[in-house]
C-alpha cells in the first residue's frame, strides 16, 4: 500500500515557541560547537555574552536557529555517528535535543539519515541490557520514544509491514555476505527513502527505530557468526600442520600465517563494536572466511550453520551466568559505548553475543581500512 499525503500531514509538527527554541539553542550550542572544530567546519559559533541572555529578542533566535541550520548543512551522517561514539558532550539529553531540532528542520535526505540514526542511538543506548528480540515490538519501542516523540498512536500503517518483511530475511541470512550482498539491505533503504515525508509519521518513526534497532543486532550476529567460523577454521587448520593459507581474495598474501589471521581476528573485534559499514574491512571479513573455508574445502553455509549454533549456545551461556550474577567474560562482545572489554582473547575464544551488542546499525562506505600495524587492543579512529 502506497502512504497517502493525508497521513504526513496528520504527522506534521507545530513549530516550538520562542523560549523553547531559545532553550534548545543553548543547549546544542556546545555540541555543533564542538562539531565543529573536530571536523574543521568553518561556521562562526554564538558569543557567550549572546548565550548569557535568558530572554533574547525574536532577531536573535532567529540567528541562532539559522546558525544550527548551516551547521546541519555542513555536517555529515558519519561524522555525527563518529562524534556519538566519541563525544562525552552528548548525553540523553542532549540526543533527545538533536532530534527534537532535526525533527523540526527542512527535510532532506541528510536530516532523515541522522533522525533515523539518533532514534536508533537513543533507543540502544536506553533499552535493557537483557531486552529480547521478541520483547522489542512496536509498543515497546513507542513507550521507549515517548520522551522524545510523546504519546504515539499504535495504529500501524500497511506500508509499514515491508519492514518486518525484510527483517524477516535477514533473520534467515547464515552469513553476514549473504545479508550484506543480497537485496536485504537494498529493502530497508528503498523503504525509507519511498517513505517521504511520512517517514517524519510518529508512528513510522518509531517502526524504523525498531527496524534499525533489530537489523543492527542481525548484522552483529552474522558478524560473530563469520568470526566464529574464521576461528574454528584457522584451528582446524592450525591442527592439520597448516601454517599459511591463499588470502589473495581477501586482500592479504598468497601465503598469509595462520598466527597473523587470528591478531587480525583480534582486531577486527574491537573494531567492529566501533562501526558497521559495507567498507574495505567488512569486505574483507567476509572473503577471508571465503578463503579460510576453502583452504578447508569446506562450503560456506554449512560451516554457517555450525557457527550459528555455537553464537546461540554461548548467548544461552551468557545469558545463565548473567542470572547467576557472574562477571562478564573476557570473550565478551560489549556494547562499545558502554565500556567494551578490549583485551585480546585466546586464539580459541569465541565472540558470544551481548545483549547489548553494539552501537546503531549503518551500511556506508566511508570508513577506514584494516591498519595491520594497529595495536589490536586499541580504538580505530577515521
Amino acid at each position: 500500500m502506497t502512504p497517502t499525503s493525508q497521513e504526513a500531514s496528520q504527522g506534521a509538527s507545530e513549530a516550538p515557541d520562542l523560549a523553547a527554541m531559545w532553550a534548545r539553542v543553548r543547549r546544542l550550542h556546545p555540541i555543533y560547537a564542538e562539531l565543529a572544530r573536530e571536523f574543521a567546519i568553518e561556521a562562526s559559533a554564538l558569543s557567550a555574552e549572546q548565550l548569557a541572555v535568558e530572554t533574547p529578542d525574536q532577531k536573535t533566535v532567529e540567528q541562532a536557529q539559522l546558525w544550527l541550520q548551516e551547521m546541519d548543512d555542513h555536517i555529515l551522517v558519519h561524522q555525527l555517528r563518529q562524534f556519538m561514539q566519541t563525544s562525552s558532550l552528548v548525553n540523553r539529553d542532549g540526543v533527545v535535543a538533536l532530534i527534537q531540532h532535526l525533527l523540526g528542520s527542512p527535510r532532506t535526505a541528510s536530516s532523515r539519515d541522522k533522525i533515523d540514526f539518533l532514534l536508533v542511538q537513543h533507543f540502544s543506548q536506553n533499552a535493557p541490557t537483557d531486552l529480547e528480540d521478541e520483547r522489542a515490538d512496536i509498543a515497546y519501542v513507542a513507550q521507549a520514544l515517548e520522551p522524545v516523540l510523546g504519546k504515539v498512536e499504535l495504529k500501524t500503517p500497511v506500508w509499514l509491514n515491508a519492514l518486518d518483511r525484510t527483517l524477516e530475511a535477514a533473520r534467515r541470512c547464515k552469513s553476514l555476505d549473504e545479508l550484506l550482498h543480497g537485496s536485504v539491505l537494498d529493502q530497508g533503504r528503498k523503504a525509507k527513502a519511498q517513505a517521504g515525508d511520512l517517514f517524519y509519521l510518529p508512528i513510522a518513526l518509531v517502526g524504523f527505530t525498531r527496524y534499525g534497532y533489530l537489523m543492527r543486532r542481525a548484522f552483529f550476529r552474522l558478524m560473530l557468526t563469520d568470526l566464529n567460523c574464521i576461528l574454528d577454521g584457522l584451528n582446524e587448520l592450525d591442527e592439520k600442520g597448516v601454517e599459511t593459507i591463499d588470502c589473495r581474495r581477501a586482500q592479504f598474501s598468497q601465503q598469509e600465517p595462520i598466527l597473523r589471521l587470528r591478531m587480525i581476528c583480534q582486531s577486527w573485534k574491537v573494531m567492529f563494536q566501533a562501526e558497521y559499514s559495507s567498507g574495505q574491512p567488512l569486505r574483507m571479513l567476509v572473503d577471508l572466511r571465503a578463503s579460510v573455508d576453502s583452504a578447508l574445502g569446506k562450503n560456506s553455509d554449512e560451516s554457517g550453520e555450525k557457527a550459528l549454533e555455537a553464537t546461540a549456545a554461548a548467548k544461552a551461556k551468557l545469558a545463565m551466568a548473567a542470572a547467576a550474577g557472574a562477571g562478564t567474560s573476557g570473550d565478551v562482545a560489549s556494547h562499545a559505548s558502554g565500556g567494551a572489554n578490549q583485551d585480546a582473547a585466546p586464539s580459541t575464544a569465541k565472540f558470544a553475543v551481548a545483549n547489548d551488542d553494539a552501537p546503531e546499525f549503518e551500511i556506508s562506505s566511508e570508513v577506514p581500512e584494516w591498519n595491520g600495524d594497529e595495536d589490536s587492543s586499541g580504538s580505530l579512529k577515521k
